[in-house]
């Protein structure tokens, strides 16, 4: 018996994302970071820097008989570019494009019928909300927290 969507939506989230074409010379993470940060383009999936909450979630019955519930969950992640550069409009842009990666990946196509269901664990998913950071410590970096919002039937 299955207590949560949650683990399968984020593998599923991770699959589509790393599987996009525009995104293969970005790495995709899976939670925080490891010590090797040489890629300059990163995106994490369920994690973001000062923020050791991955998904906030919320569960529900839908209906009397408490048969099957409803669950609402907020995948957090980030989308970095970093540069030694202090070119930071090249920076921000780069990491907007990666997140509008990830907001294509998440609509539905003739060639990928169930990405906004993330390959049918969820419902729904979609991008729904950003936070924008942007430094000048060891050249240009600009960060994108991002928000993937998920409805489930459990």
């Amino acid at each position: 018996m299955q207590t949560s969507r949650v683990p399968a939506a984020v593998d599923a989230l991770l699959a589509i994302v790393r599987a996009r074409p525009a995104l293969a010379d970005v790495s995709i993470v899976d939670g925080p970071a490891s010590v090797n940060l040489t890629n300059r383009r990163r995106i994490h999936i369920g994690w973001a820097p000062g923020d050791e909450q991955a998904v906030e979630l919320q569960q529900e019955f839908n209906s009397a008989g408490a048969r099957t519930r409803d669950e609402a969950f907020v995948i957090t992640c980030f989308a970095e570019s970093r540069g030694g550069d202090k070119d930071m409009a090249f920076r921000r842009n780069e990491v907007f494009a990666m997140v509008g990666e990830v907001e294509q990946a998440l609509r539905g196509t003739d060639a990928a019928p169930t990405a906004p269901t993330l390959n049918g664990t969820v419902l729904w998913a979609e991008l729904t909300a950003g936070n924008l950071s942007q430094s000048t410590s060891e050249g240009a970096n600009a960060g994108l927290v991002f928000s993937v919002s998920c409805r489930a039937r459990i």
